[in-house]
């Protein structure tokens, strides 16, 4: 039986789980390669490729939660400056790492593609 979408932007839906070596700084990546969102203009999807890295502190995000909150972008118009500044705005607060990068690498509209890198410390 298939999951029911999460409502927008849905940061409800992150869980966390205790970081089981929170003594040792360690990076954790994930890529995350079919993010969707809306253009804010023309209603179109974008599709791009949302990296994320962090050295957790005391707390980790749990990975089904991380994918129902980005799938919760799916219906979302925004642009992508505002896409990525929101997902690391959300993860910084949850997780409270000693640091943390997200990047938004979008696919090609218009004859161009957009890198958004947010990075934030702790």
């Amino acid at each position: 039986m298939p999951l029911p979408p999460p409502a927008p932007h849905d940061k409800s839906v992150l869980e966390t789980f205790p970081n089981p070596h929170a003594e040792q700084e360690y990076e954790i990546h994930f890529e995350c390669p079919e993010f969707t969102c809306m253009c804010p203009r023309t209603g179109q999807p974008d599709f791009a490729t949302i990296h994320i890295r962090y050295v957790p502190g005391r707390l980790c995000v749990e990975l089904k939660s991380l994918k129902l909150y980005l799938w919760s972008f799916r219906n979302v118009g925004a642009f992508h400056e505002k896409v990525t500044n929101d997902i690391a705005q959300d993860l910084f607060t949850l997780l409270q790492p000693r640091r943390l990068e997200v990047v938004g690498a979008f696919r090609v509209r218009g004859g161009i593609t957009t890198t958004v890198t947010v990075r934030l410390a702790g």
